[in-house]
């Protein structure tokens, strides 16, 4: 195992001092491992937390910042956060308007963050949960019941974030989180494992000529392996499951994200394929993401995430925003 660390004991801690030394507009907790605005919260504003293992960066602390989230928890890599963490956050933000969790449907994320909120309500914060489970490729999983939460996740944040910004009431910024995630769909692609620190060898095993279809972001299997083959028709295979799924035809927001180890070059180039998809298929890509948003360390692969907009959601997802992992409008 070849990693740029001092040790995968203190991995998280020392990537979160490096955030806090990187990022003046962030204050960071590392013994609580919890990434806040520096500025603390926003009178009358809904707080928006989110968070989970660590390893997918820039999720979720790379947007912590202006018209995105307002704290984020960070697990041990690929290790659900835990429910104290969660509550530091919670109060960490609490501007009086309650708190919003956004939540990937991974089981410990789920039931972390619902003992958090219920402590939270103790404390008399009223906090409202979004569960994102936009992922096409598979029912279940090693981590979850139901679909997982995967790409639609930055969009949820970024909306309903922006949402949040201009003073929205806590139930009409989660009924704009739900709508964001009912509106998304994604599916992942693995060209190889990735080695979580503590583990020292890789998650799963691929063959040189072999790709897996329908990955998760923490190695989980996906629905098939198949042989490596052209982006255009790997990309081909990705569409037609989300298509079949969710039409992908209209106004479309689309992400093509980098797992961690695949090379914008490769990336770009999947991009065009999803794009000529698209147009064949009667959609319009108005918006887009391309590049490393919600990463599987350095697993090599992408995903798709496609999201239908429509006006009002296209003018939150154009409002200013300024986080390190995502940056317009000011």
């Amino acid at each position: 195992m070849k990693k740029l660390i001092n040790s995968p004991d203190t991995v998280v801690t020392d990537a979160l001092a490096g955030i806090a030394a990187a990022h003046s507009s962030l204050a960071v907790d590392i013994e609580n491992k919890v990434i806040l605005r520096a500025a603390g919260p926003t009178a009358g504003k809904v707080g928006l937390v989110s968070g989970g293992g660590s390893g997918h960066e820039p999720l979720h602390g790379g947007f912590v910042g202006y018209g995105m989230l307002d704290a984020a928890c960070a697990g041990e890599v690929f290790t659900s956060p835990v429910p104290d963490q969660m509550l530091v956050a919670t109060k960490g933000v609490n501007g009086g308007a309650g708190v919003l969790h956004i939540v990937k449907n991974y089981t410990g994320d789920v039931l972390n963050f619902q003992m958090a909120a219920e402590l939270a309500d103790d404390e008399g914060i009223e906090v409202t949960s979004v569960v994102v489970n936009d992922d096409v490729a598979v029912q279940d999983s090693l981590y979850t019941a139901g679909r997982r939460g995967v790409g639609a996740t930055v969009f949820v944040e970024k909306i309903a974030g922006a949402l949040a910004e201009r003073g929205a009431p806590l139930a009409q910024v989660a009924a704009v989180a739900a709508e964001v995630n009912e509106r998304s769909r994604s599916f992942g692609v693995a060209l190889t494992s990735c080695t979580v620190p503590a583990a020292g060898k890789p998650t799963f095993d691929l063959a040189e000529q072999e790709i897996e279809l329908g990955i998760g972001i923490h190695g989980e299997p996906g629905r098939t392996r198949a042989p490596l083959q052209p982006a255009s028709a790997i990309v081909e295979i990705v569409m037609d499951a989300i298509n079949a799924d969710l039409a992908v035809d209209g106004d479309l927001l689309v992400m093509v994200n980098g797992m961690g180890g695949t090379p914008l070059i490769e990336l770009y180039g999947a991009f065009n394929e999803v794009s000529k998809y698209t147009t064949g298929h009667g959609g319009r890509i108005v918006r887009n993401l391309v590049g490393n948003y919600i990463t599987s360390l350095e697993m090599q692969g992408f995903s798709v995430t496609v999201c239908h907009l429509t006006d009002t959601l296209a003018d939150l997802w154009d409002a200013p925003v300024d986080t390190p992992g995502l940056r317009w409008g000011r």
